[in-house]
């Protein structure tokens, strides 16, 4: 098992390195655009991406957890570099929860009590969407729904919230 995922590891290495090098000789633009965008927070992302194959390598899905958040973050970092947006970390933190999700998710395609891991993962992903939308929309960062932010917001929790309900007492009823 532990030599089957060491070569899912290298391979998805090799693909990864062999696909970089063909699209940056077909389209040399990437190249240049990267050249002119790599900037500190992609070594976060980096960092989030080793995290996550020597997870792989070893045979320790849950890394995958770890790996999501660091990367992340990384993404975050990179935006705000980006944008000059600082103040976004007002309500971005919210999103790290959904990067526990998405690790959770990973962990569970990998192996990792898969059933149990998505359903944990989407939830973790809905509540970071959600705490992310209320805090963006009370701090001034979401204005696409402009006065309407909040009402939707709750209109949207609240259907959720009822759906999970009479999922579950659906599925209790069937269980009888």
């Amino acid at each position: 098992m532990k030599q089957n995922r060491s070569n899912l590891a290298l391979g998805i290495l090799l693909l990864l390195v062999g696909g970089w090098l063909l699209v940056t000789r077909q389209v040399p633009s990437i190249q240049e655009w990267l050249d002119d965008n790599f900037t500190w927070p992609m070594y976060t992302i980096g960092a989030g991406l080793i995290v996550l194959l020597i997870g792989l390598i070893t045979g320790a899905p849950g890394m995958a957890v770890p790996a999501s958040i660091i990367a992340g973050i990384g993404g975050i970092l990179y935006y705000q570099n980006a944008t000059g947006d600082y103040a976004s970390w007002s309500y971005m933190w919210a999103l790290i929860p959904g990067f526990v999700g998405i690790g959770s998710i990973l962990a569970g395609l990998l192996g990792d009590n898969t059933r149990r891991s998505l359903s944990h993962g989407l939830r973790l992903i809905v509540t970071s969407a959600v705490l992310f939308l209320i805090f963006a929309t009370f701090f001034g960062g979401l204005s696409i729904l402009g006065d309407y932010g909040l009402p939707v917001i709750l209109i949207l929790l609240g259907l959720y919230v009822l759906a999970r309900g009479f999922m579950k007492k659906g599925a209790s009823d069937e269980a009888r």
